[in-house]
């Protein structure tokens, strides 16, 4: 598990064997031209081992034993975000440190052989071990429990970029953390990365945004609606929406059950998409997915609404599986999803118009079926001769 390349622009033979045969639908073929960045999206940040468990009645009880009807295993962290991203067809690199453990290795082969997503930034950790999230799903959500160690200084330095510079992108997702600036972020901005970020929870209380010192850097920032509102002072999400285009060009706040509203400052834009009602199994990772088709529209330069929209579309499909990246959606499932609810009955006109913009990407039909990877209950099956 070493790099098989150096980020020099030439793309990789893993990548190229790998994520084209994922994927048949290329959102940005007509884009491409010589001189590119040799990455659609670059990533930085922590893989977990996601452990989930679905099928629970109720939260855990304190004094007693709780059995889930499901379980699942996949990658999680940062690889949801990638993995989604790739399964769209974007080429994505990631820089993150791996435990040298079995877990690390499932994660790596998980992302590099079975995503084709390109792992030259990233290195394994002798005698570090992999954090492990828990994630008990129950009534539409979740808990969960981690376990981790900081990695050593070098891999921590190789994720915020190492002590030369991110791999030129169109773009780059970034989890901004209050109070912390990640040298990277500004480096990928100058070099002309378009950087699209999220942020956790305030577990300061301060809900500063002037604590976010690289929101300077980014084109677009997706908080929640109570993240939005926290940081506006604003009582309605959408508000705080176009508050937040104060300080960034392009605002997204997600908004639950009731969908997503943006603005676009450069523009003029505002758009409000309705979420789709689906049985969710786990919402794990569903905001990374969410995340990962709004910048695939975004880098397609479709219209701010059709970004929403495909946007909740992939969130919904991913909560309807097992796990936060094995979860997400791939083409096959997006044009399965706008065939079928084409030739249901009773169809609102009116909401079919919003994902018109799906019938000339997804394939008619699939020449090449493959099964996606999902969640499994366990790794490490010893192979018999």
């Amino acid at each position: 598990m070493t790099p098989s390349h150096t980020l020099t622009g030439e793309e990789p033979e893993h990548l190229t064997q790998a994520a084209h045969c994922q994927t048949q639908v290329d959102p940005l073929a007509a884009l491409r031209a010589p001189g590119d960045p040799p990455w659609d999206v670059y990533l930085t940040g922590t893989v977990f081992l996601d452990i989930i468990f679905t099928g629970l009645d109720s939260a855990p009880v304190r004094g007693t034993e709780s059995w889930a009807r499901g379980m699942g295993s996949s990658p999680g962290g940062v690889a949801n975000m990638a993995t989604a991203l790739a399964r769209l067809g974007l080429r994505t690199a990631l820089a993150a440190a791996f435990g040298d453990d079995h877990y690390g290795e499932y994660c790596w082969d998980a992302l590099e052989r079975g995503e084709g997503i390109d792992l030259s930034a990233s290195r394994t950790v002798p005698g570090w071990h992999s954090p492990v999230t828990v994630s008990m799903a129950y009534e539409g959500e979740r808990t969960m429990v981690s376990h981790g160690h900081e990695p050593p200084t070098e891999a921590v330095l190789l994720q915020e970029g190492g002590t030369g510079r991110p791999p030129r992108a169109r773009a780059a997702v970034a989890s901004l953390t209050p109070g912390r600036s990640a040298p990277w972020i500004a480096q990928a901005a100058r070099a002309g990365t378009r950087i699209f970020a999220d942020v956790g929870w305030d577990e300061t209380g301060a809900w500063d945004l002037s604590g976010l010192a690289d929101l300077e850097h980014c084109e677009a920032f997706l908080p929640n609606a109570e993240e939005a509102k926290r940081y506006t002072g604003a009582d309605c999400p959408r508000l705080a929406a176009h508050a937040l285009t104060e300080y960034v060009p392009v605002a997204v706040v997600t908004l639950g059950e009731e969908g997503a509203y943006a603005v676009d400052r450069r523009t003029g834009e505002a758009a409000e998409v309705p979420a789709i009602a689906v049985e969710a199994l786990d919402p794990t990772g569903a905001g990374d997915v969410f995340v990962a088709g709004f910048v695939t529209g975004s880098l397609a330069g479709w219209p701010l609404a059709d970004r929403l929209a495909f946007a909740g579309l992939t969130a919904a499909l991913s909560v309807q599986e097992f796990g936060g990246s094995l979860s997400a959606p791939g083409w096959s499932e997006i044009g399965a999803w706008w065939r079928r609810v084409q030739s249901l009955p009773g169809q609102d006109p009116k909401a079919l118009r919003r994902y018109a913009f799906l019938e000339g990407l997804v394939p008619e039909e699939l020449d090449r079926p493959w099964p996606l990877r999902r969640a499994v209950p366990t790794i490490g099956f010893r192979r018999s001769g």
